[in-house]
């Protein structure tokens, strides 16, 4: 009895000392708010704008108060700020150039398209750009590359390989359990629900996924090519004798790098640009600084809406445990009604960069799109990853635009329900009997598979689902239900292969969006504002307590590309079981 006492004397202590912190930490968290909130960021003349390519980067930039206490999520890097900053660079006198850092980085190949085309844009301005490395992956050299030099250290490696994708296949692994997934799909390209049915890609998988990656690597290789004065041809003849291994001096030769220089000598590159005595510092704006620089906010307001990750009906519904970057439907759709019912806000751009989802909540956030377009134009920009849910929720606005290097497409829908009967009946030994009042009562039990009738029941549900898909698709593109069925299926495209069958009406990034939506407004000011708003201190708190630890960052560090499918058979059974999604486990390196 005097452990009880103790145990909950304990535990009464406890609670009260983590509400003393939440309240510490949320009076911090206001001060922080509104002292960030009220500083500005004074630009001094010859200043240098700091690019580090390390970490991943996210569409959109979110403070992790929490995280700054207990360090354990990941080094993150916002897109939105990103381009704002280099922008910002361009328009100010005072800053003379960019100097990029390489590191580890990770970020699909249409986020790090937008930032290089940014950079590029940039030098228009005739600022001068370097770039250093004390090793440079293929993404950060591919974004390295725009800059009038480019610098390695003398040991340093450059990584130039190609492009592969290396599906995984679980079905063995499913059945040494006496687990088998029961699949119902529409759609031959429809490939997300191979890892569980096969040991290998289809013919129409492989046929789609060899297309994309040849159009990523294209892209890359025309962009790299222009600025180093290459060839396509022989960057592919670097590619194929794995550049990494190559001796560094011999990469100067090869017109990859300008020169092997430590990170000292990079420095006084910089200060010779910069016209400084080697004793002086130089003066350094990071990306966080330049988000403090003023930013004119004349005319009217052009809301900018950020729809990443996957689509789920709720936070607990998704198998990306943990992760913050989920479209949750029923957020989505109140944030929209907002800016529906916002008299300040005239137009909407919709930043989408999805995989797909639960095809559930992809209908319910187009409906409400349809309705945001019946009152103020919508355009889509599509991010890395438009495609099945994703390009689902895009189909209906008035515009889209597209990077080149964009996976969209997938339109098509799956059903996958788990079958754990032998696991449960003849490894476990359970036993099970039944009575019922009707012929389908048990429709779903897990002591059995699904017998002909039901799969029957369920192959005409995921049908209609697919039809509803098509016709989103029919109606938002103004095409015929034959034009849609040909490049439907499921089927992955590039961005630039998706504007030549109409499923997507020009290329570009954020920027040609937010033009085209000032124009379908008639707006001859703008100024542009970020949705949804960071999330609140208790937020982030309430959102670490339900959906992820410090353990599912570990986790996600540990298992890399594999974390994704473990923790979707980890969490199978919170899942929708319709899905329009394409497929998660890419692993394009």
């Amino acid at each position: 009895m005097k452990d009880f006492f103790k145990y909950v004397f304990a535990t009464i202590v406890g609670l009260i000392l983590f509400g003393i912190i939440l309240a510490i930490l949320g009076v911090m968290s206001v001060v922080g708010m509104i002292s960030s909130g009220q500083a500005t960021q004074n630009v001094s003349d010859n200043s240098v704008l700091v690019l580090k390519l390390s970490g991943s980067m996210d569409e959109q930039a979110g403070d992790n108060t929490l995280a700054q206490f207990t360090g354990n999520s990941m080094s993150s890097i916002g897109l939105n700020e990103t381009l704002s900053a280099i922008k910002k660079a361009k328009e100010n006198d005072k800053v003379k150039g960019i100097y990029i850092e390489a590191g580890s980085f990770s970020a699909d190949y249409a986020t790090m398209q937008e930032v290089r085309n940014t950079l590029a844009d940039f030098k228009k301005s005739g600022k001068w750009i370097v770039a250093y490395g004390d090793s440079y992956t293929q993404g950060t050299y591919y974004i390295s590359s725009v800059a009038d030099k480019v610098y390695m250290n003398p040991q340093g490696e450059l990584d130039w390989h190609g492009l592969g994708s290396q599906p995984m296949f679980v079905k063995d692994l499913l059945g040494k359990f006496g687990v088998k997934m029961q699949i119902i799909k529409v759609g031959k390209y429809k490939s997300a629900t191979e890892m569980y049915s096969e040991d290998h890609m289809s013919d129409a998988n492989r046929e789609q996924t060899q297309a994309y990656i040849n159009g990523l690597w294209q892209n890359v290789c025309k962009e790299v090519a222009a600025n180093r004065k290459l060839t396509v041809e022989k960057l592919n003849e670097y590619a194929d004798s794995v550049l990494t291994f190559s001796d560094q001096k011999g990469l100067i030769a090869k017109k990859m790098i300008d020169g092997l220089l430590y990170n000292d000598e990079v420095k006084k590159e910089v200060k010779k640009l910069l016209k400084l005595d080697e004793d002086k510092s130089i003066r350094q704006l990071s990306i966080a600084d330049m988000a403090n620089v003023k930013q004119k906010t004349k005319g009217e307001q052009i809301a900018v809406y950020y729809a990443f990750g996957n689509i789920v009906d709720n936070p607990a519904s998704g198998y990306l445990m943990g992760s913050s970057n989920q479209i949750v439907a029923k957020d989505v759709c109140k944030d929209i009604e907002d800016l529906m019912n916002d008299d300040k806000v005239k137009a909407v751009v919709l930043r989408v960069n999805s995989p797909g989802g639960s095809a559930y909540a992809s209908e319910q956030i187009w409906h409400q799109i349809e309705m945001l377009k019946a009152k103020k134009p919508v355009v889509v920009s599509m991010g890395g990853y438009a495609a099945s849910g994703g390009y689902y929720i895009s189909s209906g606005a008035n515009w889209i635009v597209s990077e080149p290097t964009t996976l969209t497409g997938s339109i098509g829908i799956f059903g996958m329900i788990p079958d754990p009967s032998q696991l449960l009946t003849q490894k476990l030994g359970i036993k099970f009997d039944e009575v019922k009042t009707n012929e389908h009562a048990l429709m779903g039990t897990t002591a059995r598979p699904m017998n002909d009738d039901e799969i029957a029941l369920l192959t005409k549900y995921i049908a209609r689902g697919y039809e509803t898909f098509r016709k989103r698709v029919v109606d938002g593109r103004k095409m015929t239900v034959d034009e849609v069925e040909a490049v439907a299926q499921g089927h992955v495209f590039t961005g630039e292969d998706a504007l030549k069958i109409k499923l997507v009406d020009e290329l570009g990034g954020l920027d040609k969006a937010i033009e085209k939506a000032a124009k379908l407004a008639k707006l001859d000011e703008y100024y542009t504002a970020e949705y949804p708003a960071p999330k609140s201190l208790f937020e982030q708190l309430m959102s670490n307590a339900t959906t992820g630890s410090y353990l599912d960052e570990q986790l996600r560090l540990t298992l890399g590309d594999y974390y994704e499918p473990f923790l979707m058979l980890k969490t199978m059974n919170q899942q929708s079981a319709i899905q329009a999604r394409m497929p998660f486990f890419l692993n394009i390196h």
